[in-house]
């Protein structure tokens, strides 16, 4: 009777053991996926919405179809794209990317 008793205390305190790894595990898992995968993502998010907010006039852009312009207007939520001559847009923000090229050449000028 006593060996039955142990037995079960045993197998009692090896699944015990077992459900705290599992947790610490997915709490790892978990803080590794956010470190990895979610914060990077969010800090690019609020770079691109910084760098949309900056956009003025003049400012060569693509849109996220690929269309490449220059921004003739701002609006609140939009902007006016002339695409070509006498050809204009009008797009949504969130739709819109500075020009590598443009952000390129912009960076090398602050260098001088």
């Amino acid at each position: 009777m006593l060996d039955l008793i142990l037995l079960d205390a045993e197998t009692g305190a090896a699944q015990q053991g077992s459900q705290w790894s599992f947790w610490v595990m997915m709490i790892l898992i978990f803080v590794v996926f956010y470190f990895f995968m979610i914060r990077p993502q969010t800090k690019k998010q609020k770079e691109l919405q910084k760098q949309r907010e900056n956009m003025k006039k003049g400012d060569k852009v693509v849109t996220a179809g690929g269309i490449y312009g220059e921004i003739k207007e701002v609006q609140e939520t939009t902007f006016i794209i002339t695409i070509a001559k006498d050809v204009t847009i009008k797009v949504s923000k969130d739709s819109v990317f500075a020009d590598v090229a443009d952000v390129a050449q912009a960076a090398q000028e602050e260098k001088k």
